[in-house]
C-alpha cells in the first residue's frame, strides 16, 4: 500500500497494488475519520490501520460504496465502527457474500470472514453519512452495482466505481437497464461539478476539476458507442496495456446491450 496521500486538509488516499485500487480517509473531530471501501489484503488493511494510528488518526466510522467484494473488506485493527452502505448495497451484499468472499480469498486467502460484508444500512431518507466529523453527502444511483453511493465532502467526489482514468465504465448486467442506470448516474454526478474540485475513483488516480469534466465526457462517449455495438478504440482498452479482464468484461458488456 501506497501512503496516504493529501487530497485536502480534511480527506487523505491511499493507493492499493490490485487494480489501482484505492481507499479515501476523511478526517473529523478529535482524530476521529471515516475509512471509505478499505482494501485489499490483511496486510494493506494493516497498514492503513498504522498509518491512520501515525497521524493520531481512530476509525470513528467505515463506509462501503458498493457491495462487492473488494469494497466490503475489514480488518480488527481498524476497531469496531459501524461499517455504512445503503440499503440497496447491504442487501446485495449479505445476499451474495458468500460467492464475495470465495472471490475474495481467491486473491488473498487470509481475508477475515467473520468481518466481511458486515454492512450497517444508512437509515432511509438520510442523504449524509450519521457521524462526528465533515458533512459527508450521499449521492446514491444505480450504475455498475444495486445501491451504489459516491460521496461529496469538502469538494472532493468521491466516486466508488465510476469515473475511472483506467477502466471503461462497467455496467450492472443484472440490471432491467443498466445503460439507462448508468447514464443516470453520470447526470447525477454531472450537476456537482461545480462544487466539486478533486475527484477519487475506486480504482485509478485522483484527478482535478478539468480531470473530472474529462472523464464524465469519456464516459458518456464510451457508453453511446456501446450502445451502438462499438467502443473498442476508447483508449482505456488498449491492448498490451489494459487488463485481460476489462477487455473481456467490455466484450461481454458489448454482447449484452447490443443492438438488434
Amino acid at each position: 500500500m501506497a501512503g496516504l496521500a493529501e487530497v485536502t486538509r480534511d480527506v487523505l488516499v491511499a493507493t492499493h497494488d490490485f487494480c489501482t485500487h484505492t481507499t479515501t480517509v476523511v478526517v473529523g473531530d478529535e482524530g476521529g475519520c471515516l475509512v471509505v471501501d478499505p482494501g485489499i489484503t490483511p496486510a494493506e488493511l494493516a497498514d492503513l490501520a498504522e498509518a491512520l494510528a501515525r497521524r493520531g488518526l481512530h476509525v470513528t466510522a467505515g463506509l462501503a460504496t458498493h457491495p462487492h467484494w473488494d469494497h466490503v473488506l475489514w480488518s480488527r485493527a481498524l476497531g469496531s465502527a459501524p461499517r455504512f452502505a445503503t440499503s440497496a448495497a447491504t442487501a446485495s451484499a449479505a445476499a451474495g457474500r458468500v460467492a464475495g468472499l470465495a472471490e475474495a480469498r481467491s486473491v488473498a486467502p487470509d481475508v477475515d470472514g467473520d468481518l466481511f460484508a458486515v454492512l450497517t444500512p444508512l437509515p432511509d431518507g438520510v442523504r449524509s453519512v450519521p457521524w462526528d466529523g465533515p458533512r459527508v453527502d450521499v449521492v446514491e444511483h444505480r450504475a455498475h452495482a444495486p445501491g451504489h453511493a459516491a460521496l461529496v465532502v469538502a469538494g472532493v467526489l468521491v466516486a466508488g466505481d465510476l469515473l475511472s482514468d483506467l477502466e471503461v465504465p462497467l455496467l450492472d448486467l443484472d440490471a432491467a437497464d443498466p445503460l439507462g442506470d448508468y447514464m443516470a448516474a453520470l447526470g447525477l454526478l454531472s450537476a456537482l461539478v461545480d462544487e466539486v474540485r478533486w475527484v477519487v475513483p475506486g480504482h485509478g488516480h485522483v484527478g482535478d476539476a478539468a480531470e473530472l469534466r474529462r472523464r464524465l465526457a469519456a464516459d458518456r462517449r464510451y457508453l453511446d458507442e456501446l450502445a451502438a455495438g462499438r467502443g473498442d478504440d476508447d483508449p482505456r482498452l488498449t491492448p498490451g496495456v489494459a487488463e485481460d479482464w476489462l477487455i473481456r468484461d467490455h466484450r461481454n458488456q458489448q454482447a449484452a446491450v447490443a443492438p438488434p
